[in-house]
């Protein structure tokens, strides 16, 4: 039974409120309920593939945020299906028009990013259509069919969208809760192995996974509460979410602390005990949470987390940290208060401009060089088949910004693609000469790519692999010889795509790095000035807000970053520095999000010390600015002592004044990486 706990409670902080989940079962039912739905048509088994594949696009890339939004994309996507398969047929009567037509919708696939998911959805639906149409060799005497397929698709994942696994927000937001409560878990198993280790690199690596695998759980809870509980009660709720996450970390912070202390064999084993009693507690379900309050094993934390005494002891500071998660988790699950300050008033969205040259344009212009060049590299591997090589170029450009991510995403795709080569043949074999059996495992092959297409490209690719390995068994013509075509033309759109992005209008990692950074800095300017404005007591503004804001904005810098800090780069050096600028501004939004939920209105009035203490601050986010986007040379100033906290007699106000020093400190570090020299005041 503690098996099937523990293996419950990992699967549910691997996908938090099952979204993954949901996703991958809509795709395996529309799919279903496509097929179904044609069979009584007697169609061939080619248009009733078109039918499941569009059930299973439409499953995999419509994610609008309303039901009414998602309504329209289907529709949409029905219409930009029809055209796309209409043109893909008429190609392949006309060759090589479809190259040349498969290319330039790269072009247009790459750049409808730019109109966030509707624009990703509608250019990966007409790609993919294009790809499976050839694949499938239709003729224009199938267009009929082939639109009556597609139509049924899409009508099967609206049924299965919007009637049959239709979003329920209230069990939705409990699923995301007890993921938190599993990701709660494993942050405290993680500090237990921690120090049970002695503080070994594996131990330290999964805490800080396990960290940020609750930062998004913790966003995610923020996203979702507003569909279920008040506007009022969802940004007390913010507030809430934040001190659990800062109690988290700080958790991590004095756990890391306490392993380099002189700590006695029996003192260690007492903190390990003390966290597996927090982890047994935090086991529970969250309706039932509050009650922990309650309990005699809660009160034992908080009064061993409190103890103050003449002669400390090594291990008191994690005990401390121990009690405050234990209070912060409680509090937020009651959110018993109401806190006006945290309601928003509603923001017009920023409209995308429909036509402009940047990096959105750039990966385009890229992405058809590269599909240019896969179309000539994948005849000469195979004439038949050179569609394969294309297909790679489109999916190493979709979501890539820089020549890093495309070659990393390249590799992780022609890895995916090795493995799945293996899996294909095992597969295929296995099932040779049952139909059912064909089919059952393509389905579970569908789940699998739709399921890990946000956790591994590898894995995705080793599906994607495999389940036509599969397809090719049902229609007959697996071989091989086949898959390692399929390799093959792998590894050339891979080599074509990496190729484009380095010489083409390269996009280098480091200047989409050093946007991003920027964009950070100008999201802490603009925190910094609101939490002056707020701390003053001039004006009541909310900015629970704004430090979200400054998150999602480090979030970015980590994806864009991932190319230096990644494995695959040998160089030790940009590895080194990747994770320096990282390690900086992770720092950074983790002291903002303290000074969010601590901060209160006119908590430091008439503290002339704090209005230059932020001043100071303000004038070196300037001169980040200035390094980052390469317009000046300024030298960073040091911290002179103002203000000095110890003259403040109210702890919070303390508490917000020292965060605001680390966050300082933070941009010092930042600072290092850019060259940048920090010296005293006035010197």
């Amino acid at each position: 039974m503690k098996l099937w706990d523990s293996t419950r409670d990992r699967l549910v902080a691997s996908d938090p409120g099952f979204v993954r989940l949901k996703l991958g079962l809509s795709a395996v039912l529309g799919i279903v309920l496509s097929v179904l739905a044609l069979l009584p048509l007697h169609q061939p088994l080619t248009i009733m593939l078109v039918g499941a594949i569009a059930a299973m696009m439409a499953a995999f890339t419509v994610g609008d945020a309303t039901p009414r939004k998602q309504a329209v994309t289907l529709l949409l996507a029905l219409v930009v299906g029809a055209v796309s398969l209409t043109v893909a047929s008429l190609g392949t009567a006309v060759p090589p028009l479809d190259s040349i037509l498969f290319v330039l919708l790269i072009f247009v696939a790459v750049y409808a990013q730019r109109f966030g998911s509707r624009g990703i959805a509608l250019g990966s639906v007409a790609f993919f259509l294009f790809f499976f149409a050839m694949f499938l060799q239709t003729h224009l005497r199938q267009v009929p069919s082939l639109l009556l397929a597609l139509t049924v698709g899409i009508a099967a994942n609206a049924l299965v969208r919007f009637v049959l696994l239709r979003r329920r927000p209230d069990a939705e937001f409990l699923r995301i809760r007890r993921a938190f409560r599993a990701r709660l878990g494993a942050v405290v198993r993680a500090a237990e192995s921690y120090l049970a280790s002695g503080g070994s690199d594996h131990a330290r690596k999964q805490l800080r996974t396990a960290n940020s695998r609750l930062h998004e759980c913790v966003l995610l809870i923020e996203d979702t509460a507003p569909d279920v509980i008040d506007e009022q009660d969802a940004g007390l709720l913010r507030r809430r979410a934040i001190e659990v996450e800062l109690a988290v970390q700080w958790l991590s912070i004095t756990t890391q602390r306490t392993v380099t202390e002189d700590l006695a064999p029996a003192n260690r084993d007492k903190l390990i005990a003390s966290l597996q009693r927090f982890h047994a507690l935090i086991e529970r379900d969250p309706r039932d949470l509050p009650l922990i309050s309650e309990t005699g094993e809660f009160s034992k934390m908080l009064v061993e987390g409190s103890r103050i005494d003449d002669h400390p002891e090594p291990g008191d500071e994690l005990r401390r940290a121990i009690a405050e998660l234990a209070l912060a988790d409680v509090n937020a699950q009651r959110v018993a208060e109401h806190d006006k300050s945290d309601v928003d008033p509603a923001e017009e969205p920023e409209k995308t401009p429909a036509f402009t040259y940047d990096n959105q344009t750039r990966s385009a212009i890229q992405a058809v060089v590269g599909g240019g060049l896969a179309v000539v590299g994948g005849a000469l591997v195979s004439q038949q088949r050179w569609y394969w090589a294309v297909l790679t170029v489109f999916v190493v450009f979709i979501g890539s910004s820089t020549a890093g991510a495309t070659f990393v995403k390249g590799a992780r795709r022609l890895g995916g693609t090795l493995i799945g080569i293996v899996g294909g043949v095992v597969l295929a074999t296995l099932v040779t000469g049952s139909t059912g059996a064909t089919l059952a495992l393509i389905l579970v092959c569908v789940f699998g790519v739709v399921y890990m297409s946000r956790v591994s490209q590898v894995i995705m690719a080793f599906f994607v692999t495999a389940m036509l390995g599969l397809l090719y068994s049902l229609l007959g013509t697996f071989s091989l010889e086949v898959l390692w075509i399929r390799l093959a033309e792998t590894a050339v759109g891979a080599a074509a795509g990496i190729l484009a992005a380095v010489v083409i209008v390269p996009v280098r990692t480091r200047s989409v790095m050093l946007d991003d950074t920027a964009t950070v800095l100008e999201e802490l300017r603009d925190f910094l000035d609101q939490a002056v404005k707020l701390l003053s007591g001039s004006e009541n503004v909310n900015i629970i807000e704004l430090s979200r804001d400054l998150d999602r904005a480090v979030e970015k810098v980590r994806a864009t970053i991932e190319p230096l800090t990644h494995p695959i780069n040998f160089s030790s050096a940009r590895r080194d520095y990747g994770w320096h600028v990282l390690t900086a501004l992770e720092t950074i939004a983790f002291r903002a999000r303290h000074v969010a939920a601590r901060s209160q209105p006119g908590l430091l009035a008439g503290e002339d010390r704090f209005l230059l203490f932020a001043g100071r601050i303000n004038g070196n986010i300037g001169v980040l600015l200035d390094a980052v986007r390469e317009t000046g040379s300024d030298k960073l100033v040091l911290d002179d002592g103002t203000p000095v906290s110890d003259t403040i007699v109210d702890a919070q106000a303390r508490s917000v004044l020292s965060s605001l020093g680390q966050l300082d400190s933070a941009l010092i570090a930042l600072g290092r990486a850019f060259d940048l020299e920090a010296v005293p005041r006035h010197s």
